[in-house]
């Protein structure tokens, strides 16, 4: 009998890649005016692309600094402050279905998370939008990809097919995360205890001591990669990473910095960071965010000849239904020993959690976007767990309800021309929402 071919993942990512840069492209450049959080970062862009001075210090770098490049690459122009948020959208979707693939295996469960992610509409809002939360995303997604492509290498491997290549490159790919914006910060701390758990529950499942599971040797995850010189690495290339992008501040024409100066200008940023603010009419509280009680207008004016609106909202069947898959991923984890599908509740958890700790005055619900990226992963979990006998096949259904829904916002989310001042009251499901 003819062994049946292994799986190939790569052509399902190159299609879903296609459409999630058609999509994220299409009519991008309207509306022709800098809309939200564009008017500071877009001007801080253009400051770094003169090297005039410093900008909108409370943030790092690396995001103003694609803002800058596009607007090198397309002119001062909407298109320009937008290009490269269309690439950092694509790559987040193409690194969840990567993620997806490493912890599943199955290029099915990874296509169903890669469409949920293209479908969240989160990420279809950043995608369209000078700002610095898409880029935080794409590199923290494919940094996170990077590190479970180490621990799938195979034993005794070099070069790229090694774990230490592939754990450096995701070192580097959080460090570029943590350079667009803090928030990924934890993202990291939290891939070093998830590295250490891991090799403890391998070494209980072996019967090894502490000390035989932290080393790299008959490891079948990251196997030849010892978990002190690993944690080591992963900080110390990420730091560097980020160190890195300050470059540019090196060669401003007025207040520019010095290595010296470096570690004191974090300081500076941190008390921006933290400085307390004055109440605003969008603000919301970190507990609420997964049940989008208070969406955000990006935009809603007359602009480009017509009324036009874009909503910061999620996708409630990736919402509000990536909180059910998020229960049920845990269930089947601590009830069923469903080790894959506990460990991408518990990303969820972590990458929404750390907001009750991180010291922000005021709350915006756009600070949850990279909770609303990882729902695709319990999503597909849930249904490649629970998606067998009388349930099989319906991820397709709930695939064609989470189109249909962005469907339906689409007008809202993309600033399509709307009737009139008061058209975006068809979109308005509760009384909280603008």
């Amino acid at each position: 009998m003819t062994p049946a071919p292994p799986p190939r993942p790569w052509r399902a990512a190159a299609i879903i890649g296609v459409i999630a840069q058609l999509l994220f492209s299409f009519r991008v450049a309207t509306p022709h005016k800098l809309m939200f959080d564009e008017v500071h970062y877009v001007p801080a862009a253009r400051k770094l692309l003169a090297l005039s001075g410093p900008a909108n210090i409370e943030h790092p770098l690396l995001g103003k600094e694609f803002i800058a490049a596009g607007i090198a690459l397309f002119g001062d122009n909407s298109m320009g402050w937008r290009f490269f948020s269309t690439l950092a959208g694509t790559g987040t979707v193409l690194g969840v279905f990567a993620m997806a693939w490493l912890i599943f295996g199955k290029v099915r469960t990874a296509t169903m998370a890669a469409i949920f992610a293209l479908l969240n509409i989160t990420i279809f809002i950043q995608a369209r939008i000078g700002m610095l939360d898409g880029f935080m995303g794409v590199f923290v997604v494919l940094g996170l990809a990077a590190l479970l492509w180490a621990m799938r290498a195979p034993a005794g491997a070099r070069g790229w097919g090694g774990p230490w290549p592939r754990w450096v490159l995701g070192g580097v790919l959080l460090g570029l995360a943590v350079a667009a914006k803090w928030a990924a910060a934890p993202i990291i701390a939290f891939a070093c205890i998830g590295f250490v758990a891991v090799r403890l529950s391998d070494g209980r499942r072996q019967k090894q001591s502490v000390w035989a599971a932290l080393n790299g040797t008959g490891q079948p995850h990251w196997p030849g990669l010892p978990v002190v010189p690993a944690l080591l690495a992963l900080g110390l290339v990420s730091v560097t990473t980020y160190a890195l992008t300050f470059m540019p501040a090196f060669f401003y024409h007025s207040q520019y910095l010095t290595w010296g100066e470096l570690i004191g200008f974090q300081a500076k940023m941190y008390a921006q960071q933290t400085q307390v603010l004055p109440p605003h009419p969008y603000q919301s509280s970190w507990w609420s965010w997964p049940l989008m009680i208070r969406p955000i207008w990006y935009l809603y004016e007359q602009v480009d000849g017509a009324q036009r609106g874009v909503l910061m909202i999620g996708n409630p069947a990736v919402l509000w239904g990536g909180l059910v898959a998020v229960l049920a991923c845990l269930w089947a984890g601590l009830r069923h020993g469903a080790g894959k599908q506990l460990a991408v509740a518990l990303l969820w958890i972590g990458a929404f959690g750390m907001w009750a700790l991180i010291p922000k005055s005021l709350g915006f619900f756009y600070y949850y976007y990279l909770p609303s990226i990882f729902l695709a992963l319990p999503l597909a979990g849930a249904w490649e767990h629970y998606g067998k006998g009388r349930l099989k096949n319906w991820d397709e259904g709930y695939v064609a309800l989470t189109a249909g829904l962005f469907a339906y916002f689409y007008p809202i989310i993309s600033s399509l021309p709307l009737g009139g001042a008061q058209s975006f009251q068809h979109w308005m499901w509760f009384k909280t929402w603008p």
